[in-house]
């Protein structure tokens, strides 16, 4: 006890960095990108400043400039041309995702490829599926849309994507994805199920960006309460016994106690830092009210700290480049 036992000793200043229990590292990070098959050049996202959607033509540019800070994976999100009720063009051959990824495989050949992996973006009403009578909220018509999430995966990678992300909430849906890319030859590929998707008020700056708002109801009957616990863990348990290689918590920032309990299933754990998060950190700092730098490197090692071992964050490029300049 005090005074044989002093804390602050190894806080001094050249003693304290040797000491971090937790740090940030460039592997640790995803890169959220965003492709609209419509645009002819970079188109800023107002909601989340810094931020732009890109023509798929651009899809070589953008990675290699991301590889070259040490971005090591990427995750995509299309927005297509045309939207229908069946979600085609999420699983067209020459779809825009499926165009994003044969570029930046044949320009950037080492970059991880993840995709998510939903309809919202594709679909006229903006829901991740199929929908069908509505009597609570939505109903999203589960097996129907299962058998969609099928032929999105297997586009996907059949197109070279390394990872599949599916984030459309339905019941039984790694099981089902899991079967689509086996009997397609694909048995390598991986899983990062979006196992603990909240219904958060955080999506909204991410709706302005992937073009996914949806046109009547809401997503309440398919994504988790954001009050509710042990239904977040039962549904990481499920997709980990149905096959999933890596579990996701999003949002993060707020959902600190759900990665701790995720971490203990014993896979990799993804935080996703998702836009509401981005854009409240980027408006502080843009009005001077808060240290952008620091407080991002904050909120990244609170998410490491709660057990993440990968982050996904629309910061991840400035991160890179603030590692690069303390070394």
């Amino acid at each position: 006890m005090f005074p044989q036992i002093r804390l602050r000793r190894l806080r001094r200043r050249q003693i304290r960095p040797l000491l971090n229990e937790t740090r940030i590292a460039k592997t640790d990070l995803i890169a959220p990108l965003f492709f609209d098959e419509t645009a002819e050049s970079p188109i800023p996202i107002a909601s989340m400043p810094g931020v732009e959607r890109y023509p798929p033509e651009m899809a070589d540019k953008v990675c290699k400039n991301l590889a070259s800070v040490g971005i090591k994976a990427v995750l995509l999100f299309g927005i297509p041309k045309v939207k229908d009720e069946a979600a085609s063009g999420a699983f067209a051959p020459d779809g825009v995702i499926q165009q994003t990824i044969k570029k930046i495989r044949t320009a950037v050949p080492e970059m991880v490829i993840i995709t998510d992996l939903c309809a919202c973006e594709y679909t006229s009403h903006g829901h991740c599926g199929i929908i069908g009578d509505c009597r609570d909220g939505i109903d999203l018509k589960n097996d129907e849309s299962l058998a969609l999430m099928q032929k999105i995966a297997v586009s996907h990678v059949a197109a070279g994507a390394d990872i599949i992300a599916p984030s459309c909430m339905l019941d039984g849906m790694v099981t089902a994805i899991r079967s689509a890319l086996d009997e397609n030859g694909y048995e390598e590929i991986p899983i990062m199920s979006y196992s603990s998707k909240f219904s958060s008020s955080l999506y909204g700056p991410f709706r302005d960006a992937a073009g996914s708002g949806y046109s009547f109801g809401d997503r309440t009957t398919y994504q988790e309460p954001v009050g509710n616990r042990r239904e977040a863990i039962r549904e990481s348990e499920l997709d980990a016994a149905e096959g999933a290689d890596i579990l996701m918590v999003k949002p993060a920032g707020w959902f600190g106690d759900i990665i701790s309990d995720v971490a203990t299933l014993g896979l990799p754990v993804a935080a996703y830092q998702v836009s509401g998060e981005y854009s409240m950190i980027k408006a502080a700092a843009i009005n001077g009210w808060l240290d952008e730098k620091r407080v991002v490197m904050e909120s990244l090692i609170s998410l490491r700290r709660a057990g993440a071992d990968l982050i996904i964050t629309y910061f991840a490029e400035s991160v890179c480049r603030w590692i690069d300049e303390e070394q």
